[in-house]
């Protein structure tokens, strides 16, 4: 299979990568030419843009990019995707953006003929690098069983979540909920700990008692607790602040839209914004914990 790919980043990078080992044909797209050599160098072709891309003989295309500003950009603008693109060439984007323009761009695709899934991922940048991402599709089942095993050479979780949107609401809601409970664990460790608590063994009783979560487990925010988590190198890598910050803004917008109460979501978002404001919008989510140490651990 011919697969068009558009935007190399941190994230789409590494999950070029990926299919090219798999060994798919693949054609990429990027406004960065260092991350297209770094492509081309291993095998694939490159496209001088997104229009030359989508005209050529894909047969899938996939897109990773940052907002839903540039998903809009990428597949309707004049110049974009469904502008060049043939019917019948399949489109997943597995950015991640709010389920509106999600189910508008997808609307838009079908409507010339391309069927569309929506496909955020989890699993960072080193799952993307590893191969072990989890992919939440929404759109058509057919459509989905036809994509599998392309996804499958990028991740290790698929699943589908419902039509057209669908795996942009299962993306914003679990990072909501991750970002709310990161914030609890933080609290609990900076307060038991100032009560003079050993971090590691209040961790242990935590994970061992019905506070058990991801965020205390498996990406403890207290420095020491976990090795190899970002708490542990000066919350330097994973899942930046800045990128939490975005989801919230996911969240809460669609829950605007829907009147759906988010209010300890609304919470979150005011705590990461506050956290980002005061110039650590690059560290770890997890460093939030710093906002209750009132001190760089």
């Amino acid at each position: 299979m011919h697969i068009g790919f558009i935007g190399l980043g941190n994230m789409g990078g590494p999950m070029a990568h990926n299919l090219l080992a798999a060994g798919y044909r693949l054609t990429v797209f990027d406004l960065s030419a260092d991350a297209v050599q770094g492509l081309v160098a291993k095998g694939a072709a490159a496209a001088g843009s997104v229009t030359e891309l989508a005209a050529s003989d894909v047969e899938l295309i996939i897109t990773m990019l940052p907002a839903s500003a540039q998903v809009r950009e990428v597949y309707l603008a004049d110049a974009g995707i469904l502008a060049v693109v043939a019917p019948e060439v399949r489109l997943i984007d597995s950015s991640t953006i709010d389920p509106l323009t999600a189910r508008e761009v997808a609307a838009a695709a079908i409507s010339h003929g391309n069927a569309m899934l929506d496909a955020p991922v989890s699993g960072g940048t080193g799952g993307a690098q590893a191969g072990t991402l989890t992919f939440m599709v929404g759109g058509a089942a057919t459509d989905y069983d036809a994509v599998l095993e392309v996804l499958q050479a990028m991740g290790r979780n698929i699943v589908h979540c419902g039509p057209a949107g669908n795996g942009q609401v299962a993306k914003v809601a679990n990072n909501m909920l991750l970002a709310i409970s990161m914030i609890g664990v933080a609290e609990a460790m900076n307060l038991g700990v100032s009560l003079g608590m050993d971090p590691g063994v209040l961790a242990g009783v935590i994970n061992t008692s019905s506070g058990r979560c991801w965020s205390s487990d498996t990406y403890n925010p207290y420095p020491g607790v976990i090795e190899g988590v970002p708490a542990s190198r000066n919350y330097t890598g994973g899942f930046g602040t800045d990128l939490m910050l975005k989801d919230l803004g996911l969240a809460t917008e669609a829950a605007r839209q829907q009147k759906q109460p988010v209010m300890l979501g609304a919470l979150a978002q005011q705590l990461y914004q506050t956290f980002s404001s005061q110039g650590h919008g690059s560290l770890d989510f997890s460093a939030i914990i710093k906002m209750y140490s009132g001190e760089d651990k």
